[in-house]
C-alpha cells in the first residue's frame, strides 16, 4: 500500500508567517503551534541550526501537538561543517537539546544539511559513514549542497552509498542554474522515508551573499509547477514508507499556500495526501 505524502513547512515561526498567514489573535507560541497543527501533521524546524534549544521549549513542542504530529529538526551548524567542531561533541549536544522531544516520540528524523564546500571525496563520504551511529534511532536526512554529488556520473554511487549506510537522501525541488551550490532538481529514495524540500526556483536571489533567507526562497509556486511533482510524489510514495513534502519558499505565506496547492493535487490525482487543508469549522456550543 503506498505510503501517504504528509505535506508541511520548513518551520512554524518564521517571520513571514507570523506576518502573513496566522490570524490576528493568533498571538502565542503556544497559540500558533496549535494553529499550525490543525492544518499540518508535521513540521521542520530550522532554528537549532543557529542555536540550539532549551530541553524545556523542545519538551512543550512535544505537549502542544497532537499524537500523530511528526518533527524533523536541522541540524546545528556544527553538525555539518558550517562551525569547527568535534563530530561526536557536536552530535551530543544536540540530542540532548532535543531530548524531551525525542522521548515524546514525535521526533523523526534530523536535516543535515551540509556545506557548499563539502565537496564528494572519500574523507567526506568517511564523515557521513559515522552518522546512522551518531542519531540512531533518528533518521539522518541528507541533503547536499554541492552538485558533485548528484552529476550524472556520481549520482547512482551516492545514493548507492545512503542506502547502504542508512542515510535518507533529501530530494530538493531547487533554481534551474548550474552554480556549483546548487542541486538539479530530483527525486530519490535511499531510505524507508523519502523527503523532500522545496526551496523555490529564484534564480536571481540564490548567491547573493546579503540576501536573507526570505529573499533567497522568495517565490511563490504555480500549479503547473507542482504539478510536475504529482507524479514523482506517487512514485515515492510506492517506494518508501514515510513520504514527507516540506516548503522551505519563507517568504510570507507562500510555503503554506503551495502546500495547499500541492494537496489539490494530489487529492485529484488520489495520491493520498496529509496537510495543506483548513480544518472543519466547529460545531457552536451553548456554552
Amino acid at each position: 500500500m503506498p505510503a501517504t505524502v504528509r505535506l508541511g513547512t520548513c518551520s512554524f515561526a518564521d517571520e513571514g508567517l507570523l506576518r502573513s498567514w496566522y490570524p490576528r489573535g493568533v498571538s502565542t507560541a503556544k497559540a500558533r503551534l496549535a494553529y499550525y497543527a490543525e492544518r499540518f501533521d508535521t513540521t521542520e524546524v530550522d532554528s537549532p541550526y543557529y542555536h540550539l534549544p532549551d530541553p524545556a521549549v523542545t519538551g512543550r513542542w512535544a505537549q502542544r501537538t497532537p499524537p500523530e504530529f511528526t518533527f524533523h529538526v536541522k541540524a546545528h551548524a556544527s553538525m555539518t561543517g558550517h562551525e569547527p567542531a568535534d563530530q561526536r561533541e557536536a552530535f551530543a549536544a544536540f540530542r540532548a537539546a532535543l531530548e524531551p522531544l525525542e522521548l515524546s516520540g514525535k521526533l523523526r528524523g534530523i536535516l543535515l544539511q551540509y556545506h557548499p564546500r563539502f565537496v564528494k571525496s572519500t574523507e567526506a563520504k568517511r564523515e557521513l559513514e559515522d552518522v546512522r551511529e551518531l542519531l540512531a534511532p533518528l533518521v539522518p536526512l541528507v541533503e547536499f549542497r554541492h552538485r558533485s554529488w548528484l552529476e550524472e556520473h556520481e549520482r547512482a554511487d551516492t545514493f548507492a552509498f545512503l542506502e547502504r549506510h542508512g542515510l535518507a537522501v533529501v530530494s530538493v525541488d531547487a533554481p534551474p542554474t548550474r552554480a556549483a551550490n546548487v542541486l538539479p532538481t530530483f527525486a530519490a529514495v535511499t531510505h524507508p522515508v523519502a523527503y523532500v524540500r522545496f526551496h523555490g526556483r529564484n534564480v536571481k536571489t540564490w548567491n547573493i551573499k546579503s540576501a536573507k533567507s526570505w529573499e533567497r526562497f522568495d517565490w511563490m509556486y504555480t500549479r503547473e509547477e507542482l504539478a510536475e511533482w504529482v507524479g514523482e510524489l506517487s512514485r515515492l510514495a510506492s517506494q518508501a514508507d514515510e513520504v514527507y513534502a516540506m516548503f522551505n519558499n519563507n517568504r510570507d505565506d507562500f510555503a503554506p499556500r503551495s502546500a495547499t496547492i500541492l494537496r489539490g493535487l494530489l487529492d485529484e490525482a488520489g495520491v493520498v495526501a496529509s496537510g495543506g487543508l483548513e480544518p472543519p469549522p466547529r460545531a457552536p456550543t451553548l456554552f
